[in-house]
């Protein structure tokens, strides 16, 4: 016999069935479409981003995201049991197109099927599996949003609606099944390709075949009915994420990681600046509100979240869709409350953990704009001190300008108006610049490149603030001015490469400066990347001595620009062993001073510098081992506060180097 089956088995393919389907699916998918369109109409009072370059590299990163449900598995158990569900569900979704286009099309105006044979054998079990597996996943799911519920998850009707209506569309489905099995195949060898149908047919099969056959009638519109229900829900519920996130994928911002949008500070028409109202967004930002799940993952990472400040990435997220789709004249900043903007310390923890690609930071950044361009507000007094300095010397510190370059002549390093004939140009910052304990780092930073035979220059009193602080905490202005001032600084020396030991200035450096001139031909390195090229080599040579540590990513060295491994190996070649920290790489936790927040006091919840300390100390390592000074700075802080001066010890890996040259 040839293995095969009846498409419309006992339903009919007459017009009296054929009708009132097609007209029941071209009904939802009009009010699928319906409800995407009103929902694009939101998206368009919003202000243009400009999402449609490199289109190649977008369909591909949407499909990798999609069917490879990469950022999805990211979080164990939870993400695998989506993943599986999704992966079963697509199995589903193509056997039925399968059975569409042999029923309706190749099998009706050609009389070709290809549902026979080994094919359908195999066509056969794969749904079948594949269901189970669906019910077995969302069951998971179902469990775990309600009876072991995450602390934080925010569980509503949608869930319970996704929930029941996906289960009772698959188990419709094998009963559907079943009762076709139990009147055609029981006893068959075929029954034996669709186990579970096989299952439910030996349940039912003593209802004889008149029963089984009004039941699978009756089963068969109800399933379709609630086929075309899902399609009608999808743009109104969270069911829409299913296409806003695939969408989602394809608009994500494809760097560089972590780049702001410059503002235009010179636009004679514009009004205002920031975003105080959904108008002053971007369309981006509310196919973000229409892209999220409310996984809580964001807020799971949030380092301020986590040390009781009022910031929950997931809120600000959706807050803004509730702002878009039901008070659209609402004032953002309001709405998110102010406390809960200032909050953020930019890590892009939130962002990197996502897995609907939503851009977390601008958000915040663009309402913090509004508050310092507009209003002239900042977050305490400490911050308006600090911006002030910044204007009149250069740095927040409050020291004047001509002392920048003092550190660096007891070590013969000259400016580049006094010698610009260099290998690099070392941009200190104004942590190296001023701070002891982070003039010890540049000063180890300097005696490393000596060691190696590299001739290093600096600006002096020539430099200025990158303005990376300024910017993130929404002082626009301050920031393209001190940039402005840097770039033409570093053109005029004909600067080849520059080299800082501050992530913050590499990062802006290498990726805001482009915007504002900074050619792209002169090279910018972290230290990080540049001491490991120079220990490959051979040119720099150290001794690699016994030491025990553990390693803080500092976000803008790792999550904002991916660098993780090269300074583990650079430890390494020290001889150091690190004793890892539970929150690392990828997932480690700010030590509080990004976005701005260095120049501000952290007064609500714990401090996060101290927690981060605590996990250190958890580790039992004698040393605490950074590479950025605002970390530095954070530690050593938190290490007096905590109180464990006599069992911890901060330093950079600069200052672990140093102590080995050769």
């Amino acid at each position: 016999m040839e293995y095969t089956r009846e498409i419309y088995w006992n339903v009919g393919h007459s017009a009296e069935t054929l009708i009132p389907m097609y007209l029941f699916t071209f009904v939802a998918i009009g009010l699928l479409v319906r409800g995407f369109m009103r929902r694009v109409e939101v998206y368009k009072q919003s202000l243009p981003l400009n999402r449609i370059d490199q289109r190649n590299k977008r369909l591909v990163h949407l499909l990798k995201n999609v069917f490879l449900q990469k950022k999805v598995a990211e979080v164990r158990w939870p993400g695998l049991l989506h993943g599986f569900f999704f992966w079963g569900f697509c199995l589903l979704f193509i056997g039925t197109t399968l059975i569409f286009i042999q029923a309706d099309f190749t099998d009706l105006f050609f009389d070709v099927k290809f549902l026979k044979g080994s094919f359908y054998l195999l066509f056969s079990i794969v749904l079948d599996t594949a269901g189970l597996v669906c019910i077995f996943m969302l069951s998971g799911l179902l469990v775990r949003r309600y009876f072991f519920p995450p602390e934080g998850l925010e569980t509503k009707n949608d869930d319970a609606l996704m929930h029941g209506l996906m289960l009772t569309i698959l188990l419709t489905g094998f009963l559907i099944e079943g009762c076709r099995i139990a009147v055609t195949e029981l006893g068959t060898p075929l029954s034996f390709w669709s186990p579970v149908g096989l299952l439910v047919a030996n349940i039912i099969s003593g209802m004889g075949e008149g029963g089984l056959r009004a039941l699978h009638k009756v089963t068969w519109w109800f399933h379709l009915s609630l086929t075309m229900g899902f399609f009608i829900l999808i743009p109104g519920t969270k069911f829409r994420h299913i296409f806003t996130t695939s969408t989602n994928y394809f608009f994500d911002d494809l760097g560089p990681k972590g780049k702001l949008i410059n503002l235009n500070l010179e636009d004679e028409e514009a009004e205002t600046f920031g975003a105080t109202n959904l108008k002053e967004m971007t369309w981006k930002d509310i196919l973000d509100a229409d892209a999220c799940t409310l996984c809580m993952r964001c807020q799971d990472r949030c380092p301020a979240f986590n040390t009781g400040k009022p910031l929950s990435p997931m809120k600000v997220v959706r807050q803004l869709g509730e702002v878009a789709f039901q008070n659209p004249e609402a004032n953002l900043i309001d709405t998110f409350t102010k406390d809960a903007l200032w909050a953020c310390t930019t890590c892009r923890a939130c962002q990197e953990i996502c897995p609907a690609a939503i851009e977390h930071i601008r958000k915040v950044i663009d309402c913090r704009r509004a508050m310092v361009l507009m209003e002239g507000e900042f977050p305490g007094e400490e911050v308006m001190t600090a911006m002030e300095a910044t204007e009149v010397n250069g740095n927040p510190l409050g020291i004047g300008y001509a002392e920048r370059g003092d550190w660096a002549e007891p070590l013969g390093v000259k400016t580049l108006a006094d010698d610009g004939e260099i290998d690099i140009l070392y941009f200190v910052g104004c942590y190296g610049s001023f701070d002891k304990r982070n003039i010890a780092v540049a000063g180890s930073f300097i005696k490393l490149c000596q060691a190696a035979g590299v001739k290093v220059g600096i600006l002096g009193k020539e430099e200025k603030c990158c303005g990376e602080p300024m910017r993130k905490m929404g002082n626009e202005y301050l920031y393209q001015s001190l940039a402005g001032e840097n770039i033409e600084k570093i053109k005029s020396y004909g600067v080849k490469k520059i080299v800082t030991t501050c992530p913050h200035c590499f990062n802006t450096l290498e990726k805001d400066y482009r915007d504002l001139g900074l050619d792209a031909n002169v090279k910018v390195e972290s230290y990080i990347v540049f001491l490991e090229k120079l220990l490959a080599s051979g040119k720099l040579q150290i001794d690699s001595r016994e030491l025990s540590c553990t390693y803080h990513d500092s976000c803008y060295l790792g999550r904002h620009n991916d660098i993780y491994d090269t300074p583990r190996g650079l430890i390494k070649a020290a001889g150091g062993t690190i004793i890892e920290m539970d929150k690392n790489r990828a997932e480690a936790f700010c030590c509080s001073a990004g976005g701005g927040r260095i120049l501000a006091e952290e007064k609500i919840g714990e401090r996060m510098n101290v927690k981060r300390v605590k996990m250190a100390v958890e580790t039992d390592a004698p040393i605490l081992v950074s590479n950025c000074p605002f970390c530095l700075t954070m530690f050593e802080d938190g290490v007096k506060s905590a109180k464990v001066e006599e069992s911890l010890l901060t330093k950079d890996i600069a200052e672990i180097l140093v102590e080995r040259v050769g």
